[in-house]
């Protein structure tokens, strides 16, 4: 089992983090490796509706279906792997301090077919790669005006 854990932190507020972490048309913006992502329900994001996410990992394309497993609006947000090549569960923390707030991601992971992807090597890419999406993630949300909302515009 692989146990991959990052956290940075970004000068906005947890309800402008959480809304955006929180949008899957936004992944690729700040997921390296995924192509699309989209809703897989209508209404409100909760425990129990689903997301699909097209990508790659270590130059294997990837389509995976995800079910939200914890939605607390500025707090937490978790979902797990339905299909796709890896069995994981992951859980986004989000804690909010003097206009920052501090976003922990922790993913925990298993190949389904481990001869298809070996373990190692696998963690420390996805710890990389991890890592690097907090970093983008701080950047797109930190160069957002204040009075704008961060999520992606059509001119995006």
């Amino acid at each position: 089992m692989l146990n991959i854990v990052a956290s940075i932190d970004i000068h906005r507020p947890p309800t402008e983090v959480f809304e955006f972490i929180t949008s899957s048309p936004n992944d690729p913006a700040w997921q390296h490796g995924t192509l699309a992502s989209s809703r897989l329900f209508k209404g409100a994001a909760a425990p129990g509706g689903a997301f699909r996410t097209v990508g790659h990992l270590m130059g294997r394309r990837m389509v995976s279906t995800f079910e939200i497993t914890e939605f607390e609006p500025n707090r937490k947000y978790g979902f797990r792997s339905l299909t796709g090549s890896l069995i994981s569960h992951t859980l986004c923390t989000l804690k909010g301090t003097e206009g920052r707030t501090r976003i922990k991601i922790v993913t925990r992971a298993s190949p389904r077919n481990e001869s298809a992807m070996p373990e190692s090597g696998l963690e420390k890419y996805m710890q990389k790669e991890l890592k690097g999406n907090l970093a983008v993630l701080k950047t797109i949300l930190e160069q957002a005006p204040a009075s704008q909302e961060p999520g992606l515009s059509a001119s995006a």
